[in-house]
């Protein structure tokens, strides 16, 4: 199960570090906040899924480095960078890095919370995509080597007799193969089988794309 969303809060100023926690802990939002970048990042690997909120003008380590050590660290965390310099090739620098928004001070507190809730849904989706490949994948691990062979060409879309001429082995022997197949991954049809092999990317391997 999916753990609740937390919004990293992360500005040296107390109270502007405050005044947003207060508006997304008044959404219902959870916040954990921080002074500093390097606060944060001492609890960085232990974060699994959630939001940064950070300044960019901070001393020691700033926003963009932060949202490097993010990048590399943890690439599907989502950073708003909030700044109140408009610095525009800074937000050009922080978009190009991956940021998902950059918002200048003073901001509307209506545009911040959409902006959250845009990251938070978006990490959702990435989150719930990474659990179907995980479990795809352990399904594929499950298949004998044989079993794989024949998937693999039914993917690509070869008959069986023909995945039976290039394995040396009988029709009616891929014929159990794929059914094994199809139950061991849970796949209703051969569309089933194709889309979970495009997911994983063995469709590509196959095709030597």
């Amino acid at each position: 199960m999916q753990p609740e969303p937390v919004v990293f809060v992360i500005d040296d100023d107390d109270a502007v570090r405050q005044s947003i926690a207060f508006l997304l802990k008044t959404a219902g939002i959870g916040v954990r906040e921080f002074e500093s970048a390097r606060a944060f990042l001492d609890v960085l690997p232990q974060v699994d899924f959630g939001c940064i909120i950070t300044d960019v003008r901070m001393p020691d380590i700033n926003g963009i480095e932060l949202l490097r050590a993010v990048r590399e660290s943890k690439p599907d965390l989502p950073v708003i960078v909030i700044t109140g310099h408009g610095d525009v090739p800074l937000a050009v620098e922080a978009m190009k890095l991956g940021a998902a928004d950059f918002l200048e001070k003073p901001f509307d507190d209506d545009l911040l919370i959409a902006s959250v809730q845009s990251a938070l849904s978006q990490e959702a989706d990435a989150a719930k995509r990474k659990a179907e490949i995980a479990g795809i994948n352990d399904k594929l691990n499950a298949l004998s080597n044989r079993e794989r062979q024949v998937l693999e060409g039914l993917v690509v879309g070869k008959a069986n007799k023909v995945i039976a001429f290039d394995l040396g082995i009988s029709p009616r022997t891929v014929e159990i193969y794929r059914a094994n197949l199809m139950t061991k991954m849970s796949a209703n049809s051969l569309s089933d089988l194709v889309r979970m092999a495009m997911i994983s990317g063995i469709l590509d391997n196959s095709t030597g794309a």
